[in-house]
């Protein structure tokens, strides 16, 4: 019975470590992995979707509704940004860095002086359930859901929309996009927006689960720029098994040494990954395909 109950914590964590390299992965993918804008402001859009959540679920807002706006004024920062910085630094990687480095900056230091080095919390709702001895909270199977669900949206989104179409052909080949009539500044607006809001949605939904102080996004750009990395350029294909991957390493390390050998074993994994795939997951499964 040990043994079940060990089977199950095991599961139940690797879960938990998939869930969150997927969410705090999936903005990235399409920023990043994408578009090739290497964002270090990913954090902070992930800050943004925190904050705004918990100060609209303490003015009454319902929890999800209060997660969607987070998502929403996420998303809408990150448009603007996009039309006021961003748009001026595409084919410069190097420019990228120092320019998300430079709103990263200035959007940690802006909350800790404007909204003080923490804010209160939502608590973690749906309370808990047993398995023999141990306790497990049901939020997090909720957050491997909504995982699961996020992908298939943005499957759904990219390969069976219009503006997927359109947003894969301006990121591949713009001049060809434009020639043939596409608003492109309009696409790469609402595609970078739609990284944003995605990040935003990770911190609304960690938001009850964390505490909230102005550089909580820190716990999440390490991980998510891991994922991306090992998954590939597509983010179809390579985030999903990259996560899976590295959430199976990370909870047996965590399970058998604690955190600090799970965090470990999860960069070990990463140098590994990218030495035998140096094109990520979905670079190899494409070469395959071919």
């Amino acid at each position: 019975m040990d043994v079940l109950y060990g089977a199950f914590t095991f599961l139940y964590q690797a879960g938990d470590a998939f869930a969150f390299l997927v969410l705090s992965a999936c903005g990235l993918a399409v920023i990043f992995g994408m578009m090739g804008v290497i964002n270090l402001a990913h954090g902070e859009f992930i800050l943004c979707g925190a904050y705004v959540s918990a100060s609209a679920a303490r003015m009454g807002l319902p929890l999800p509704l209060a997660i969607l706006l987070g998502a929403l004024v996420s998303g809408l920062v990150g448009m603007a940004l996009e039309r006021i910085v961003i748009r001026h630094l595409y084919d410069r990687p190097l420019d990228t860095i120092v320019g998300t480095w430079g709103i990263s900056m200035i959007a940690t230091q802006g909350t800790l002086i404007l909204l003080g080095s923490s804010m209160p919390g939502t608590g973690t709702p749906f309370g808990s359930f047993a398995v023999g001895p141990y306790t497990y909270s049901v939020y997090r199977l909720v957050l491997v859901g909504a995982a699961l669900l996020l992908l298939l949206c943005l499957w759904l989104l990219f390969t069976k929309t219009r503006f997927g179409t359109l947003a894969r052909a301006t990121i591949q080949v713009p001049h060809i996009a434009e020639a043939l009539g596409v608003n492109t500044n309009l696409v790469y607006a609402l595609t970078f927006g739609l990284g944003a809001a995605l990040a935003g949605l990770a911190g609304g939904l960690y938001a009850p689960t964390m505490t909230l102080v102005p550089t909580m996004g820190s716990a999440f750009v390490v991980e998510a720029f891991v994922t991306v990395v090992v998954g590939g350029a597509d983010v179809f294909l390579g985030t999903a098994p990259a996560a899976a991957i590295l959430g199976i390493v990370k909870a047996a390390l965590t399970s058998w040494q604690g955190q600090l050998f799970g965090q470990i074993g999860l960069l070990v994994a990463v140098i590994v990954v990218i030495r035998v795939l140096p094109r990520g997951i979905s670079g190899f499964i494409l070469r395959e395909r071919a």
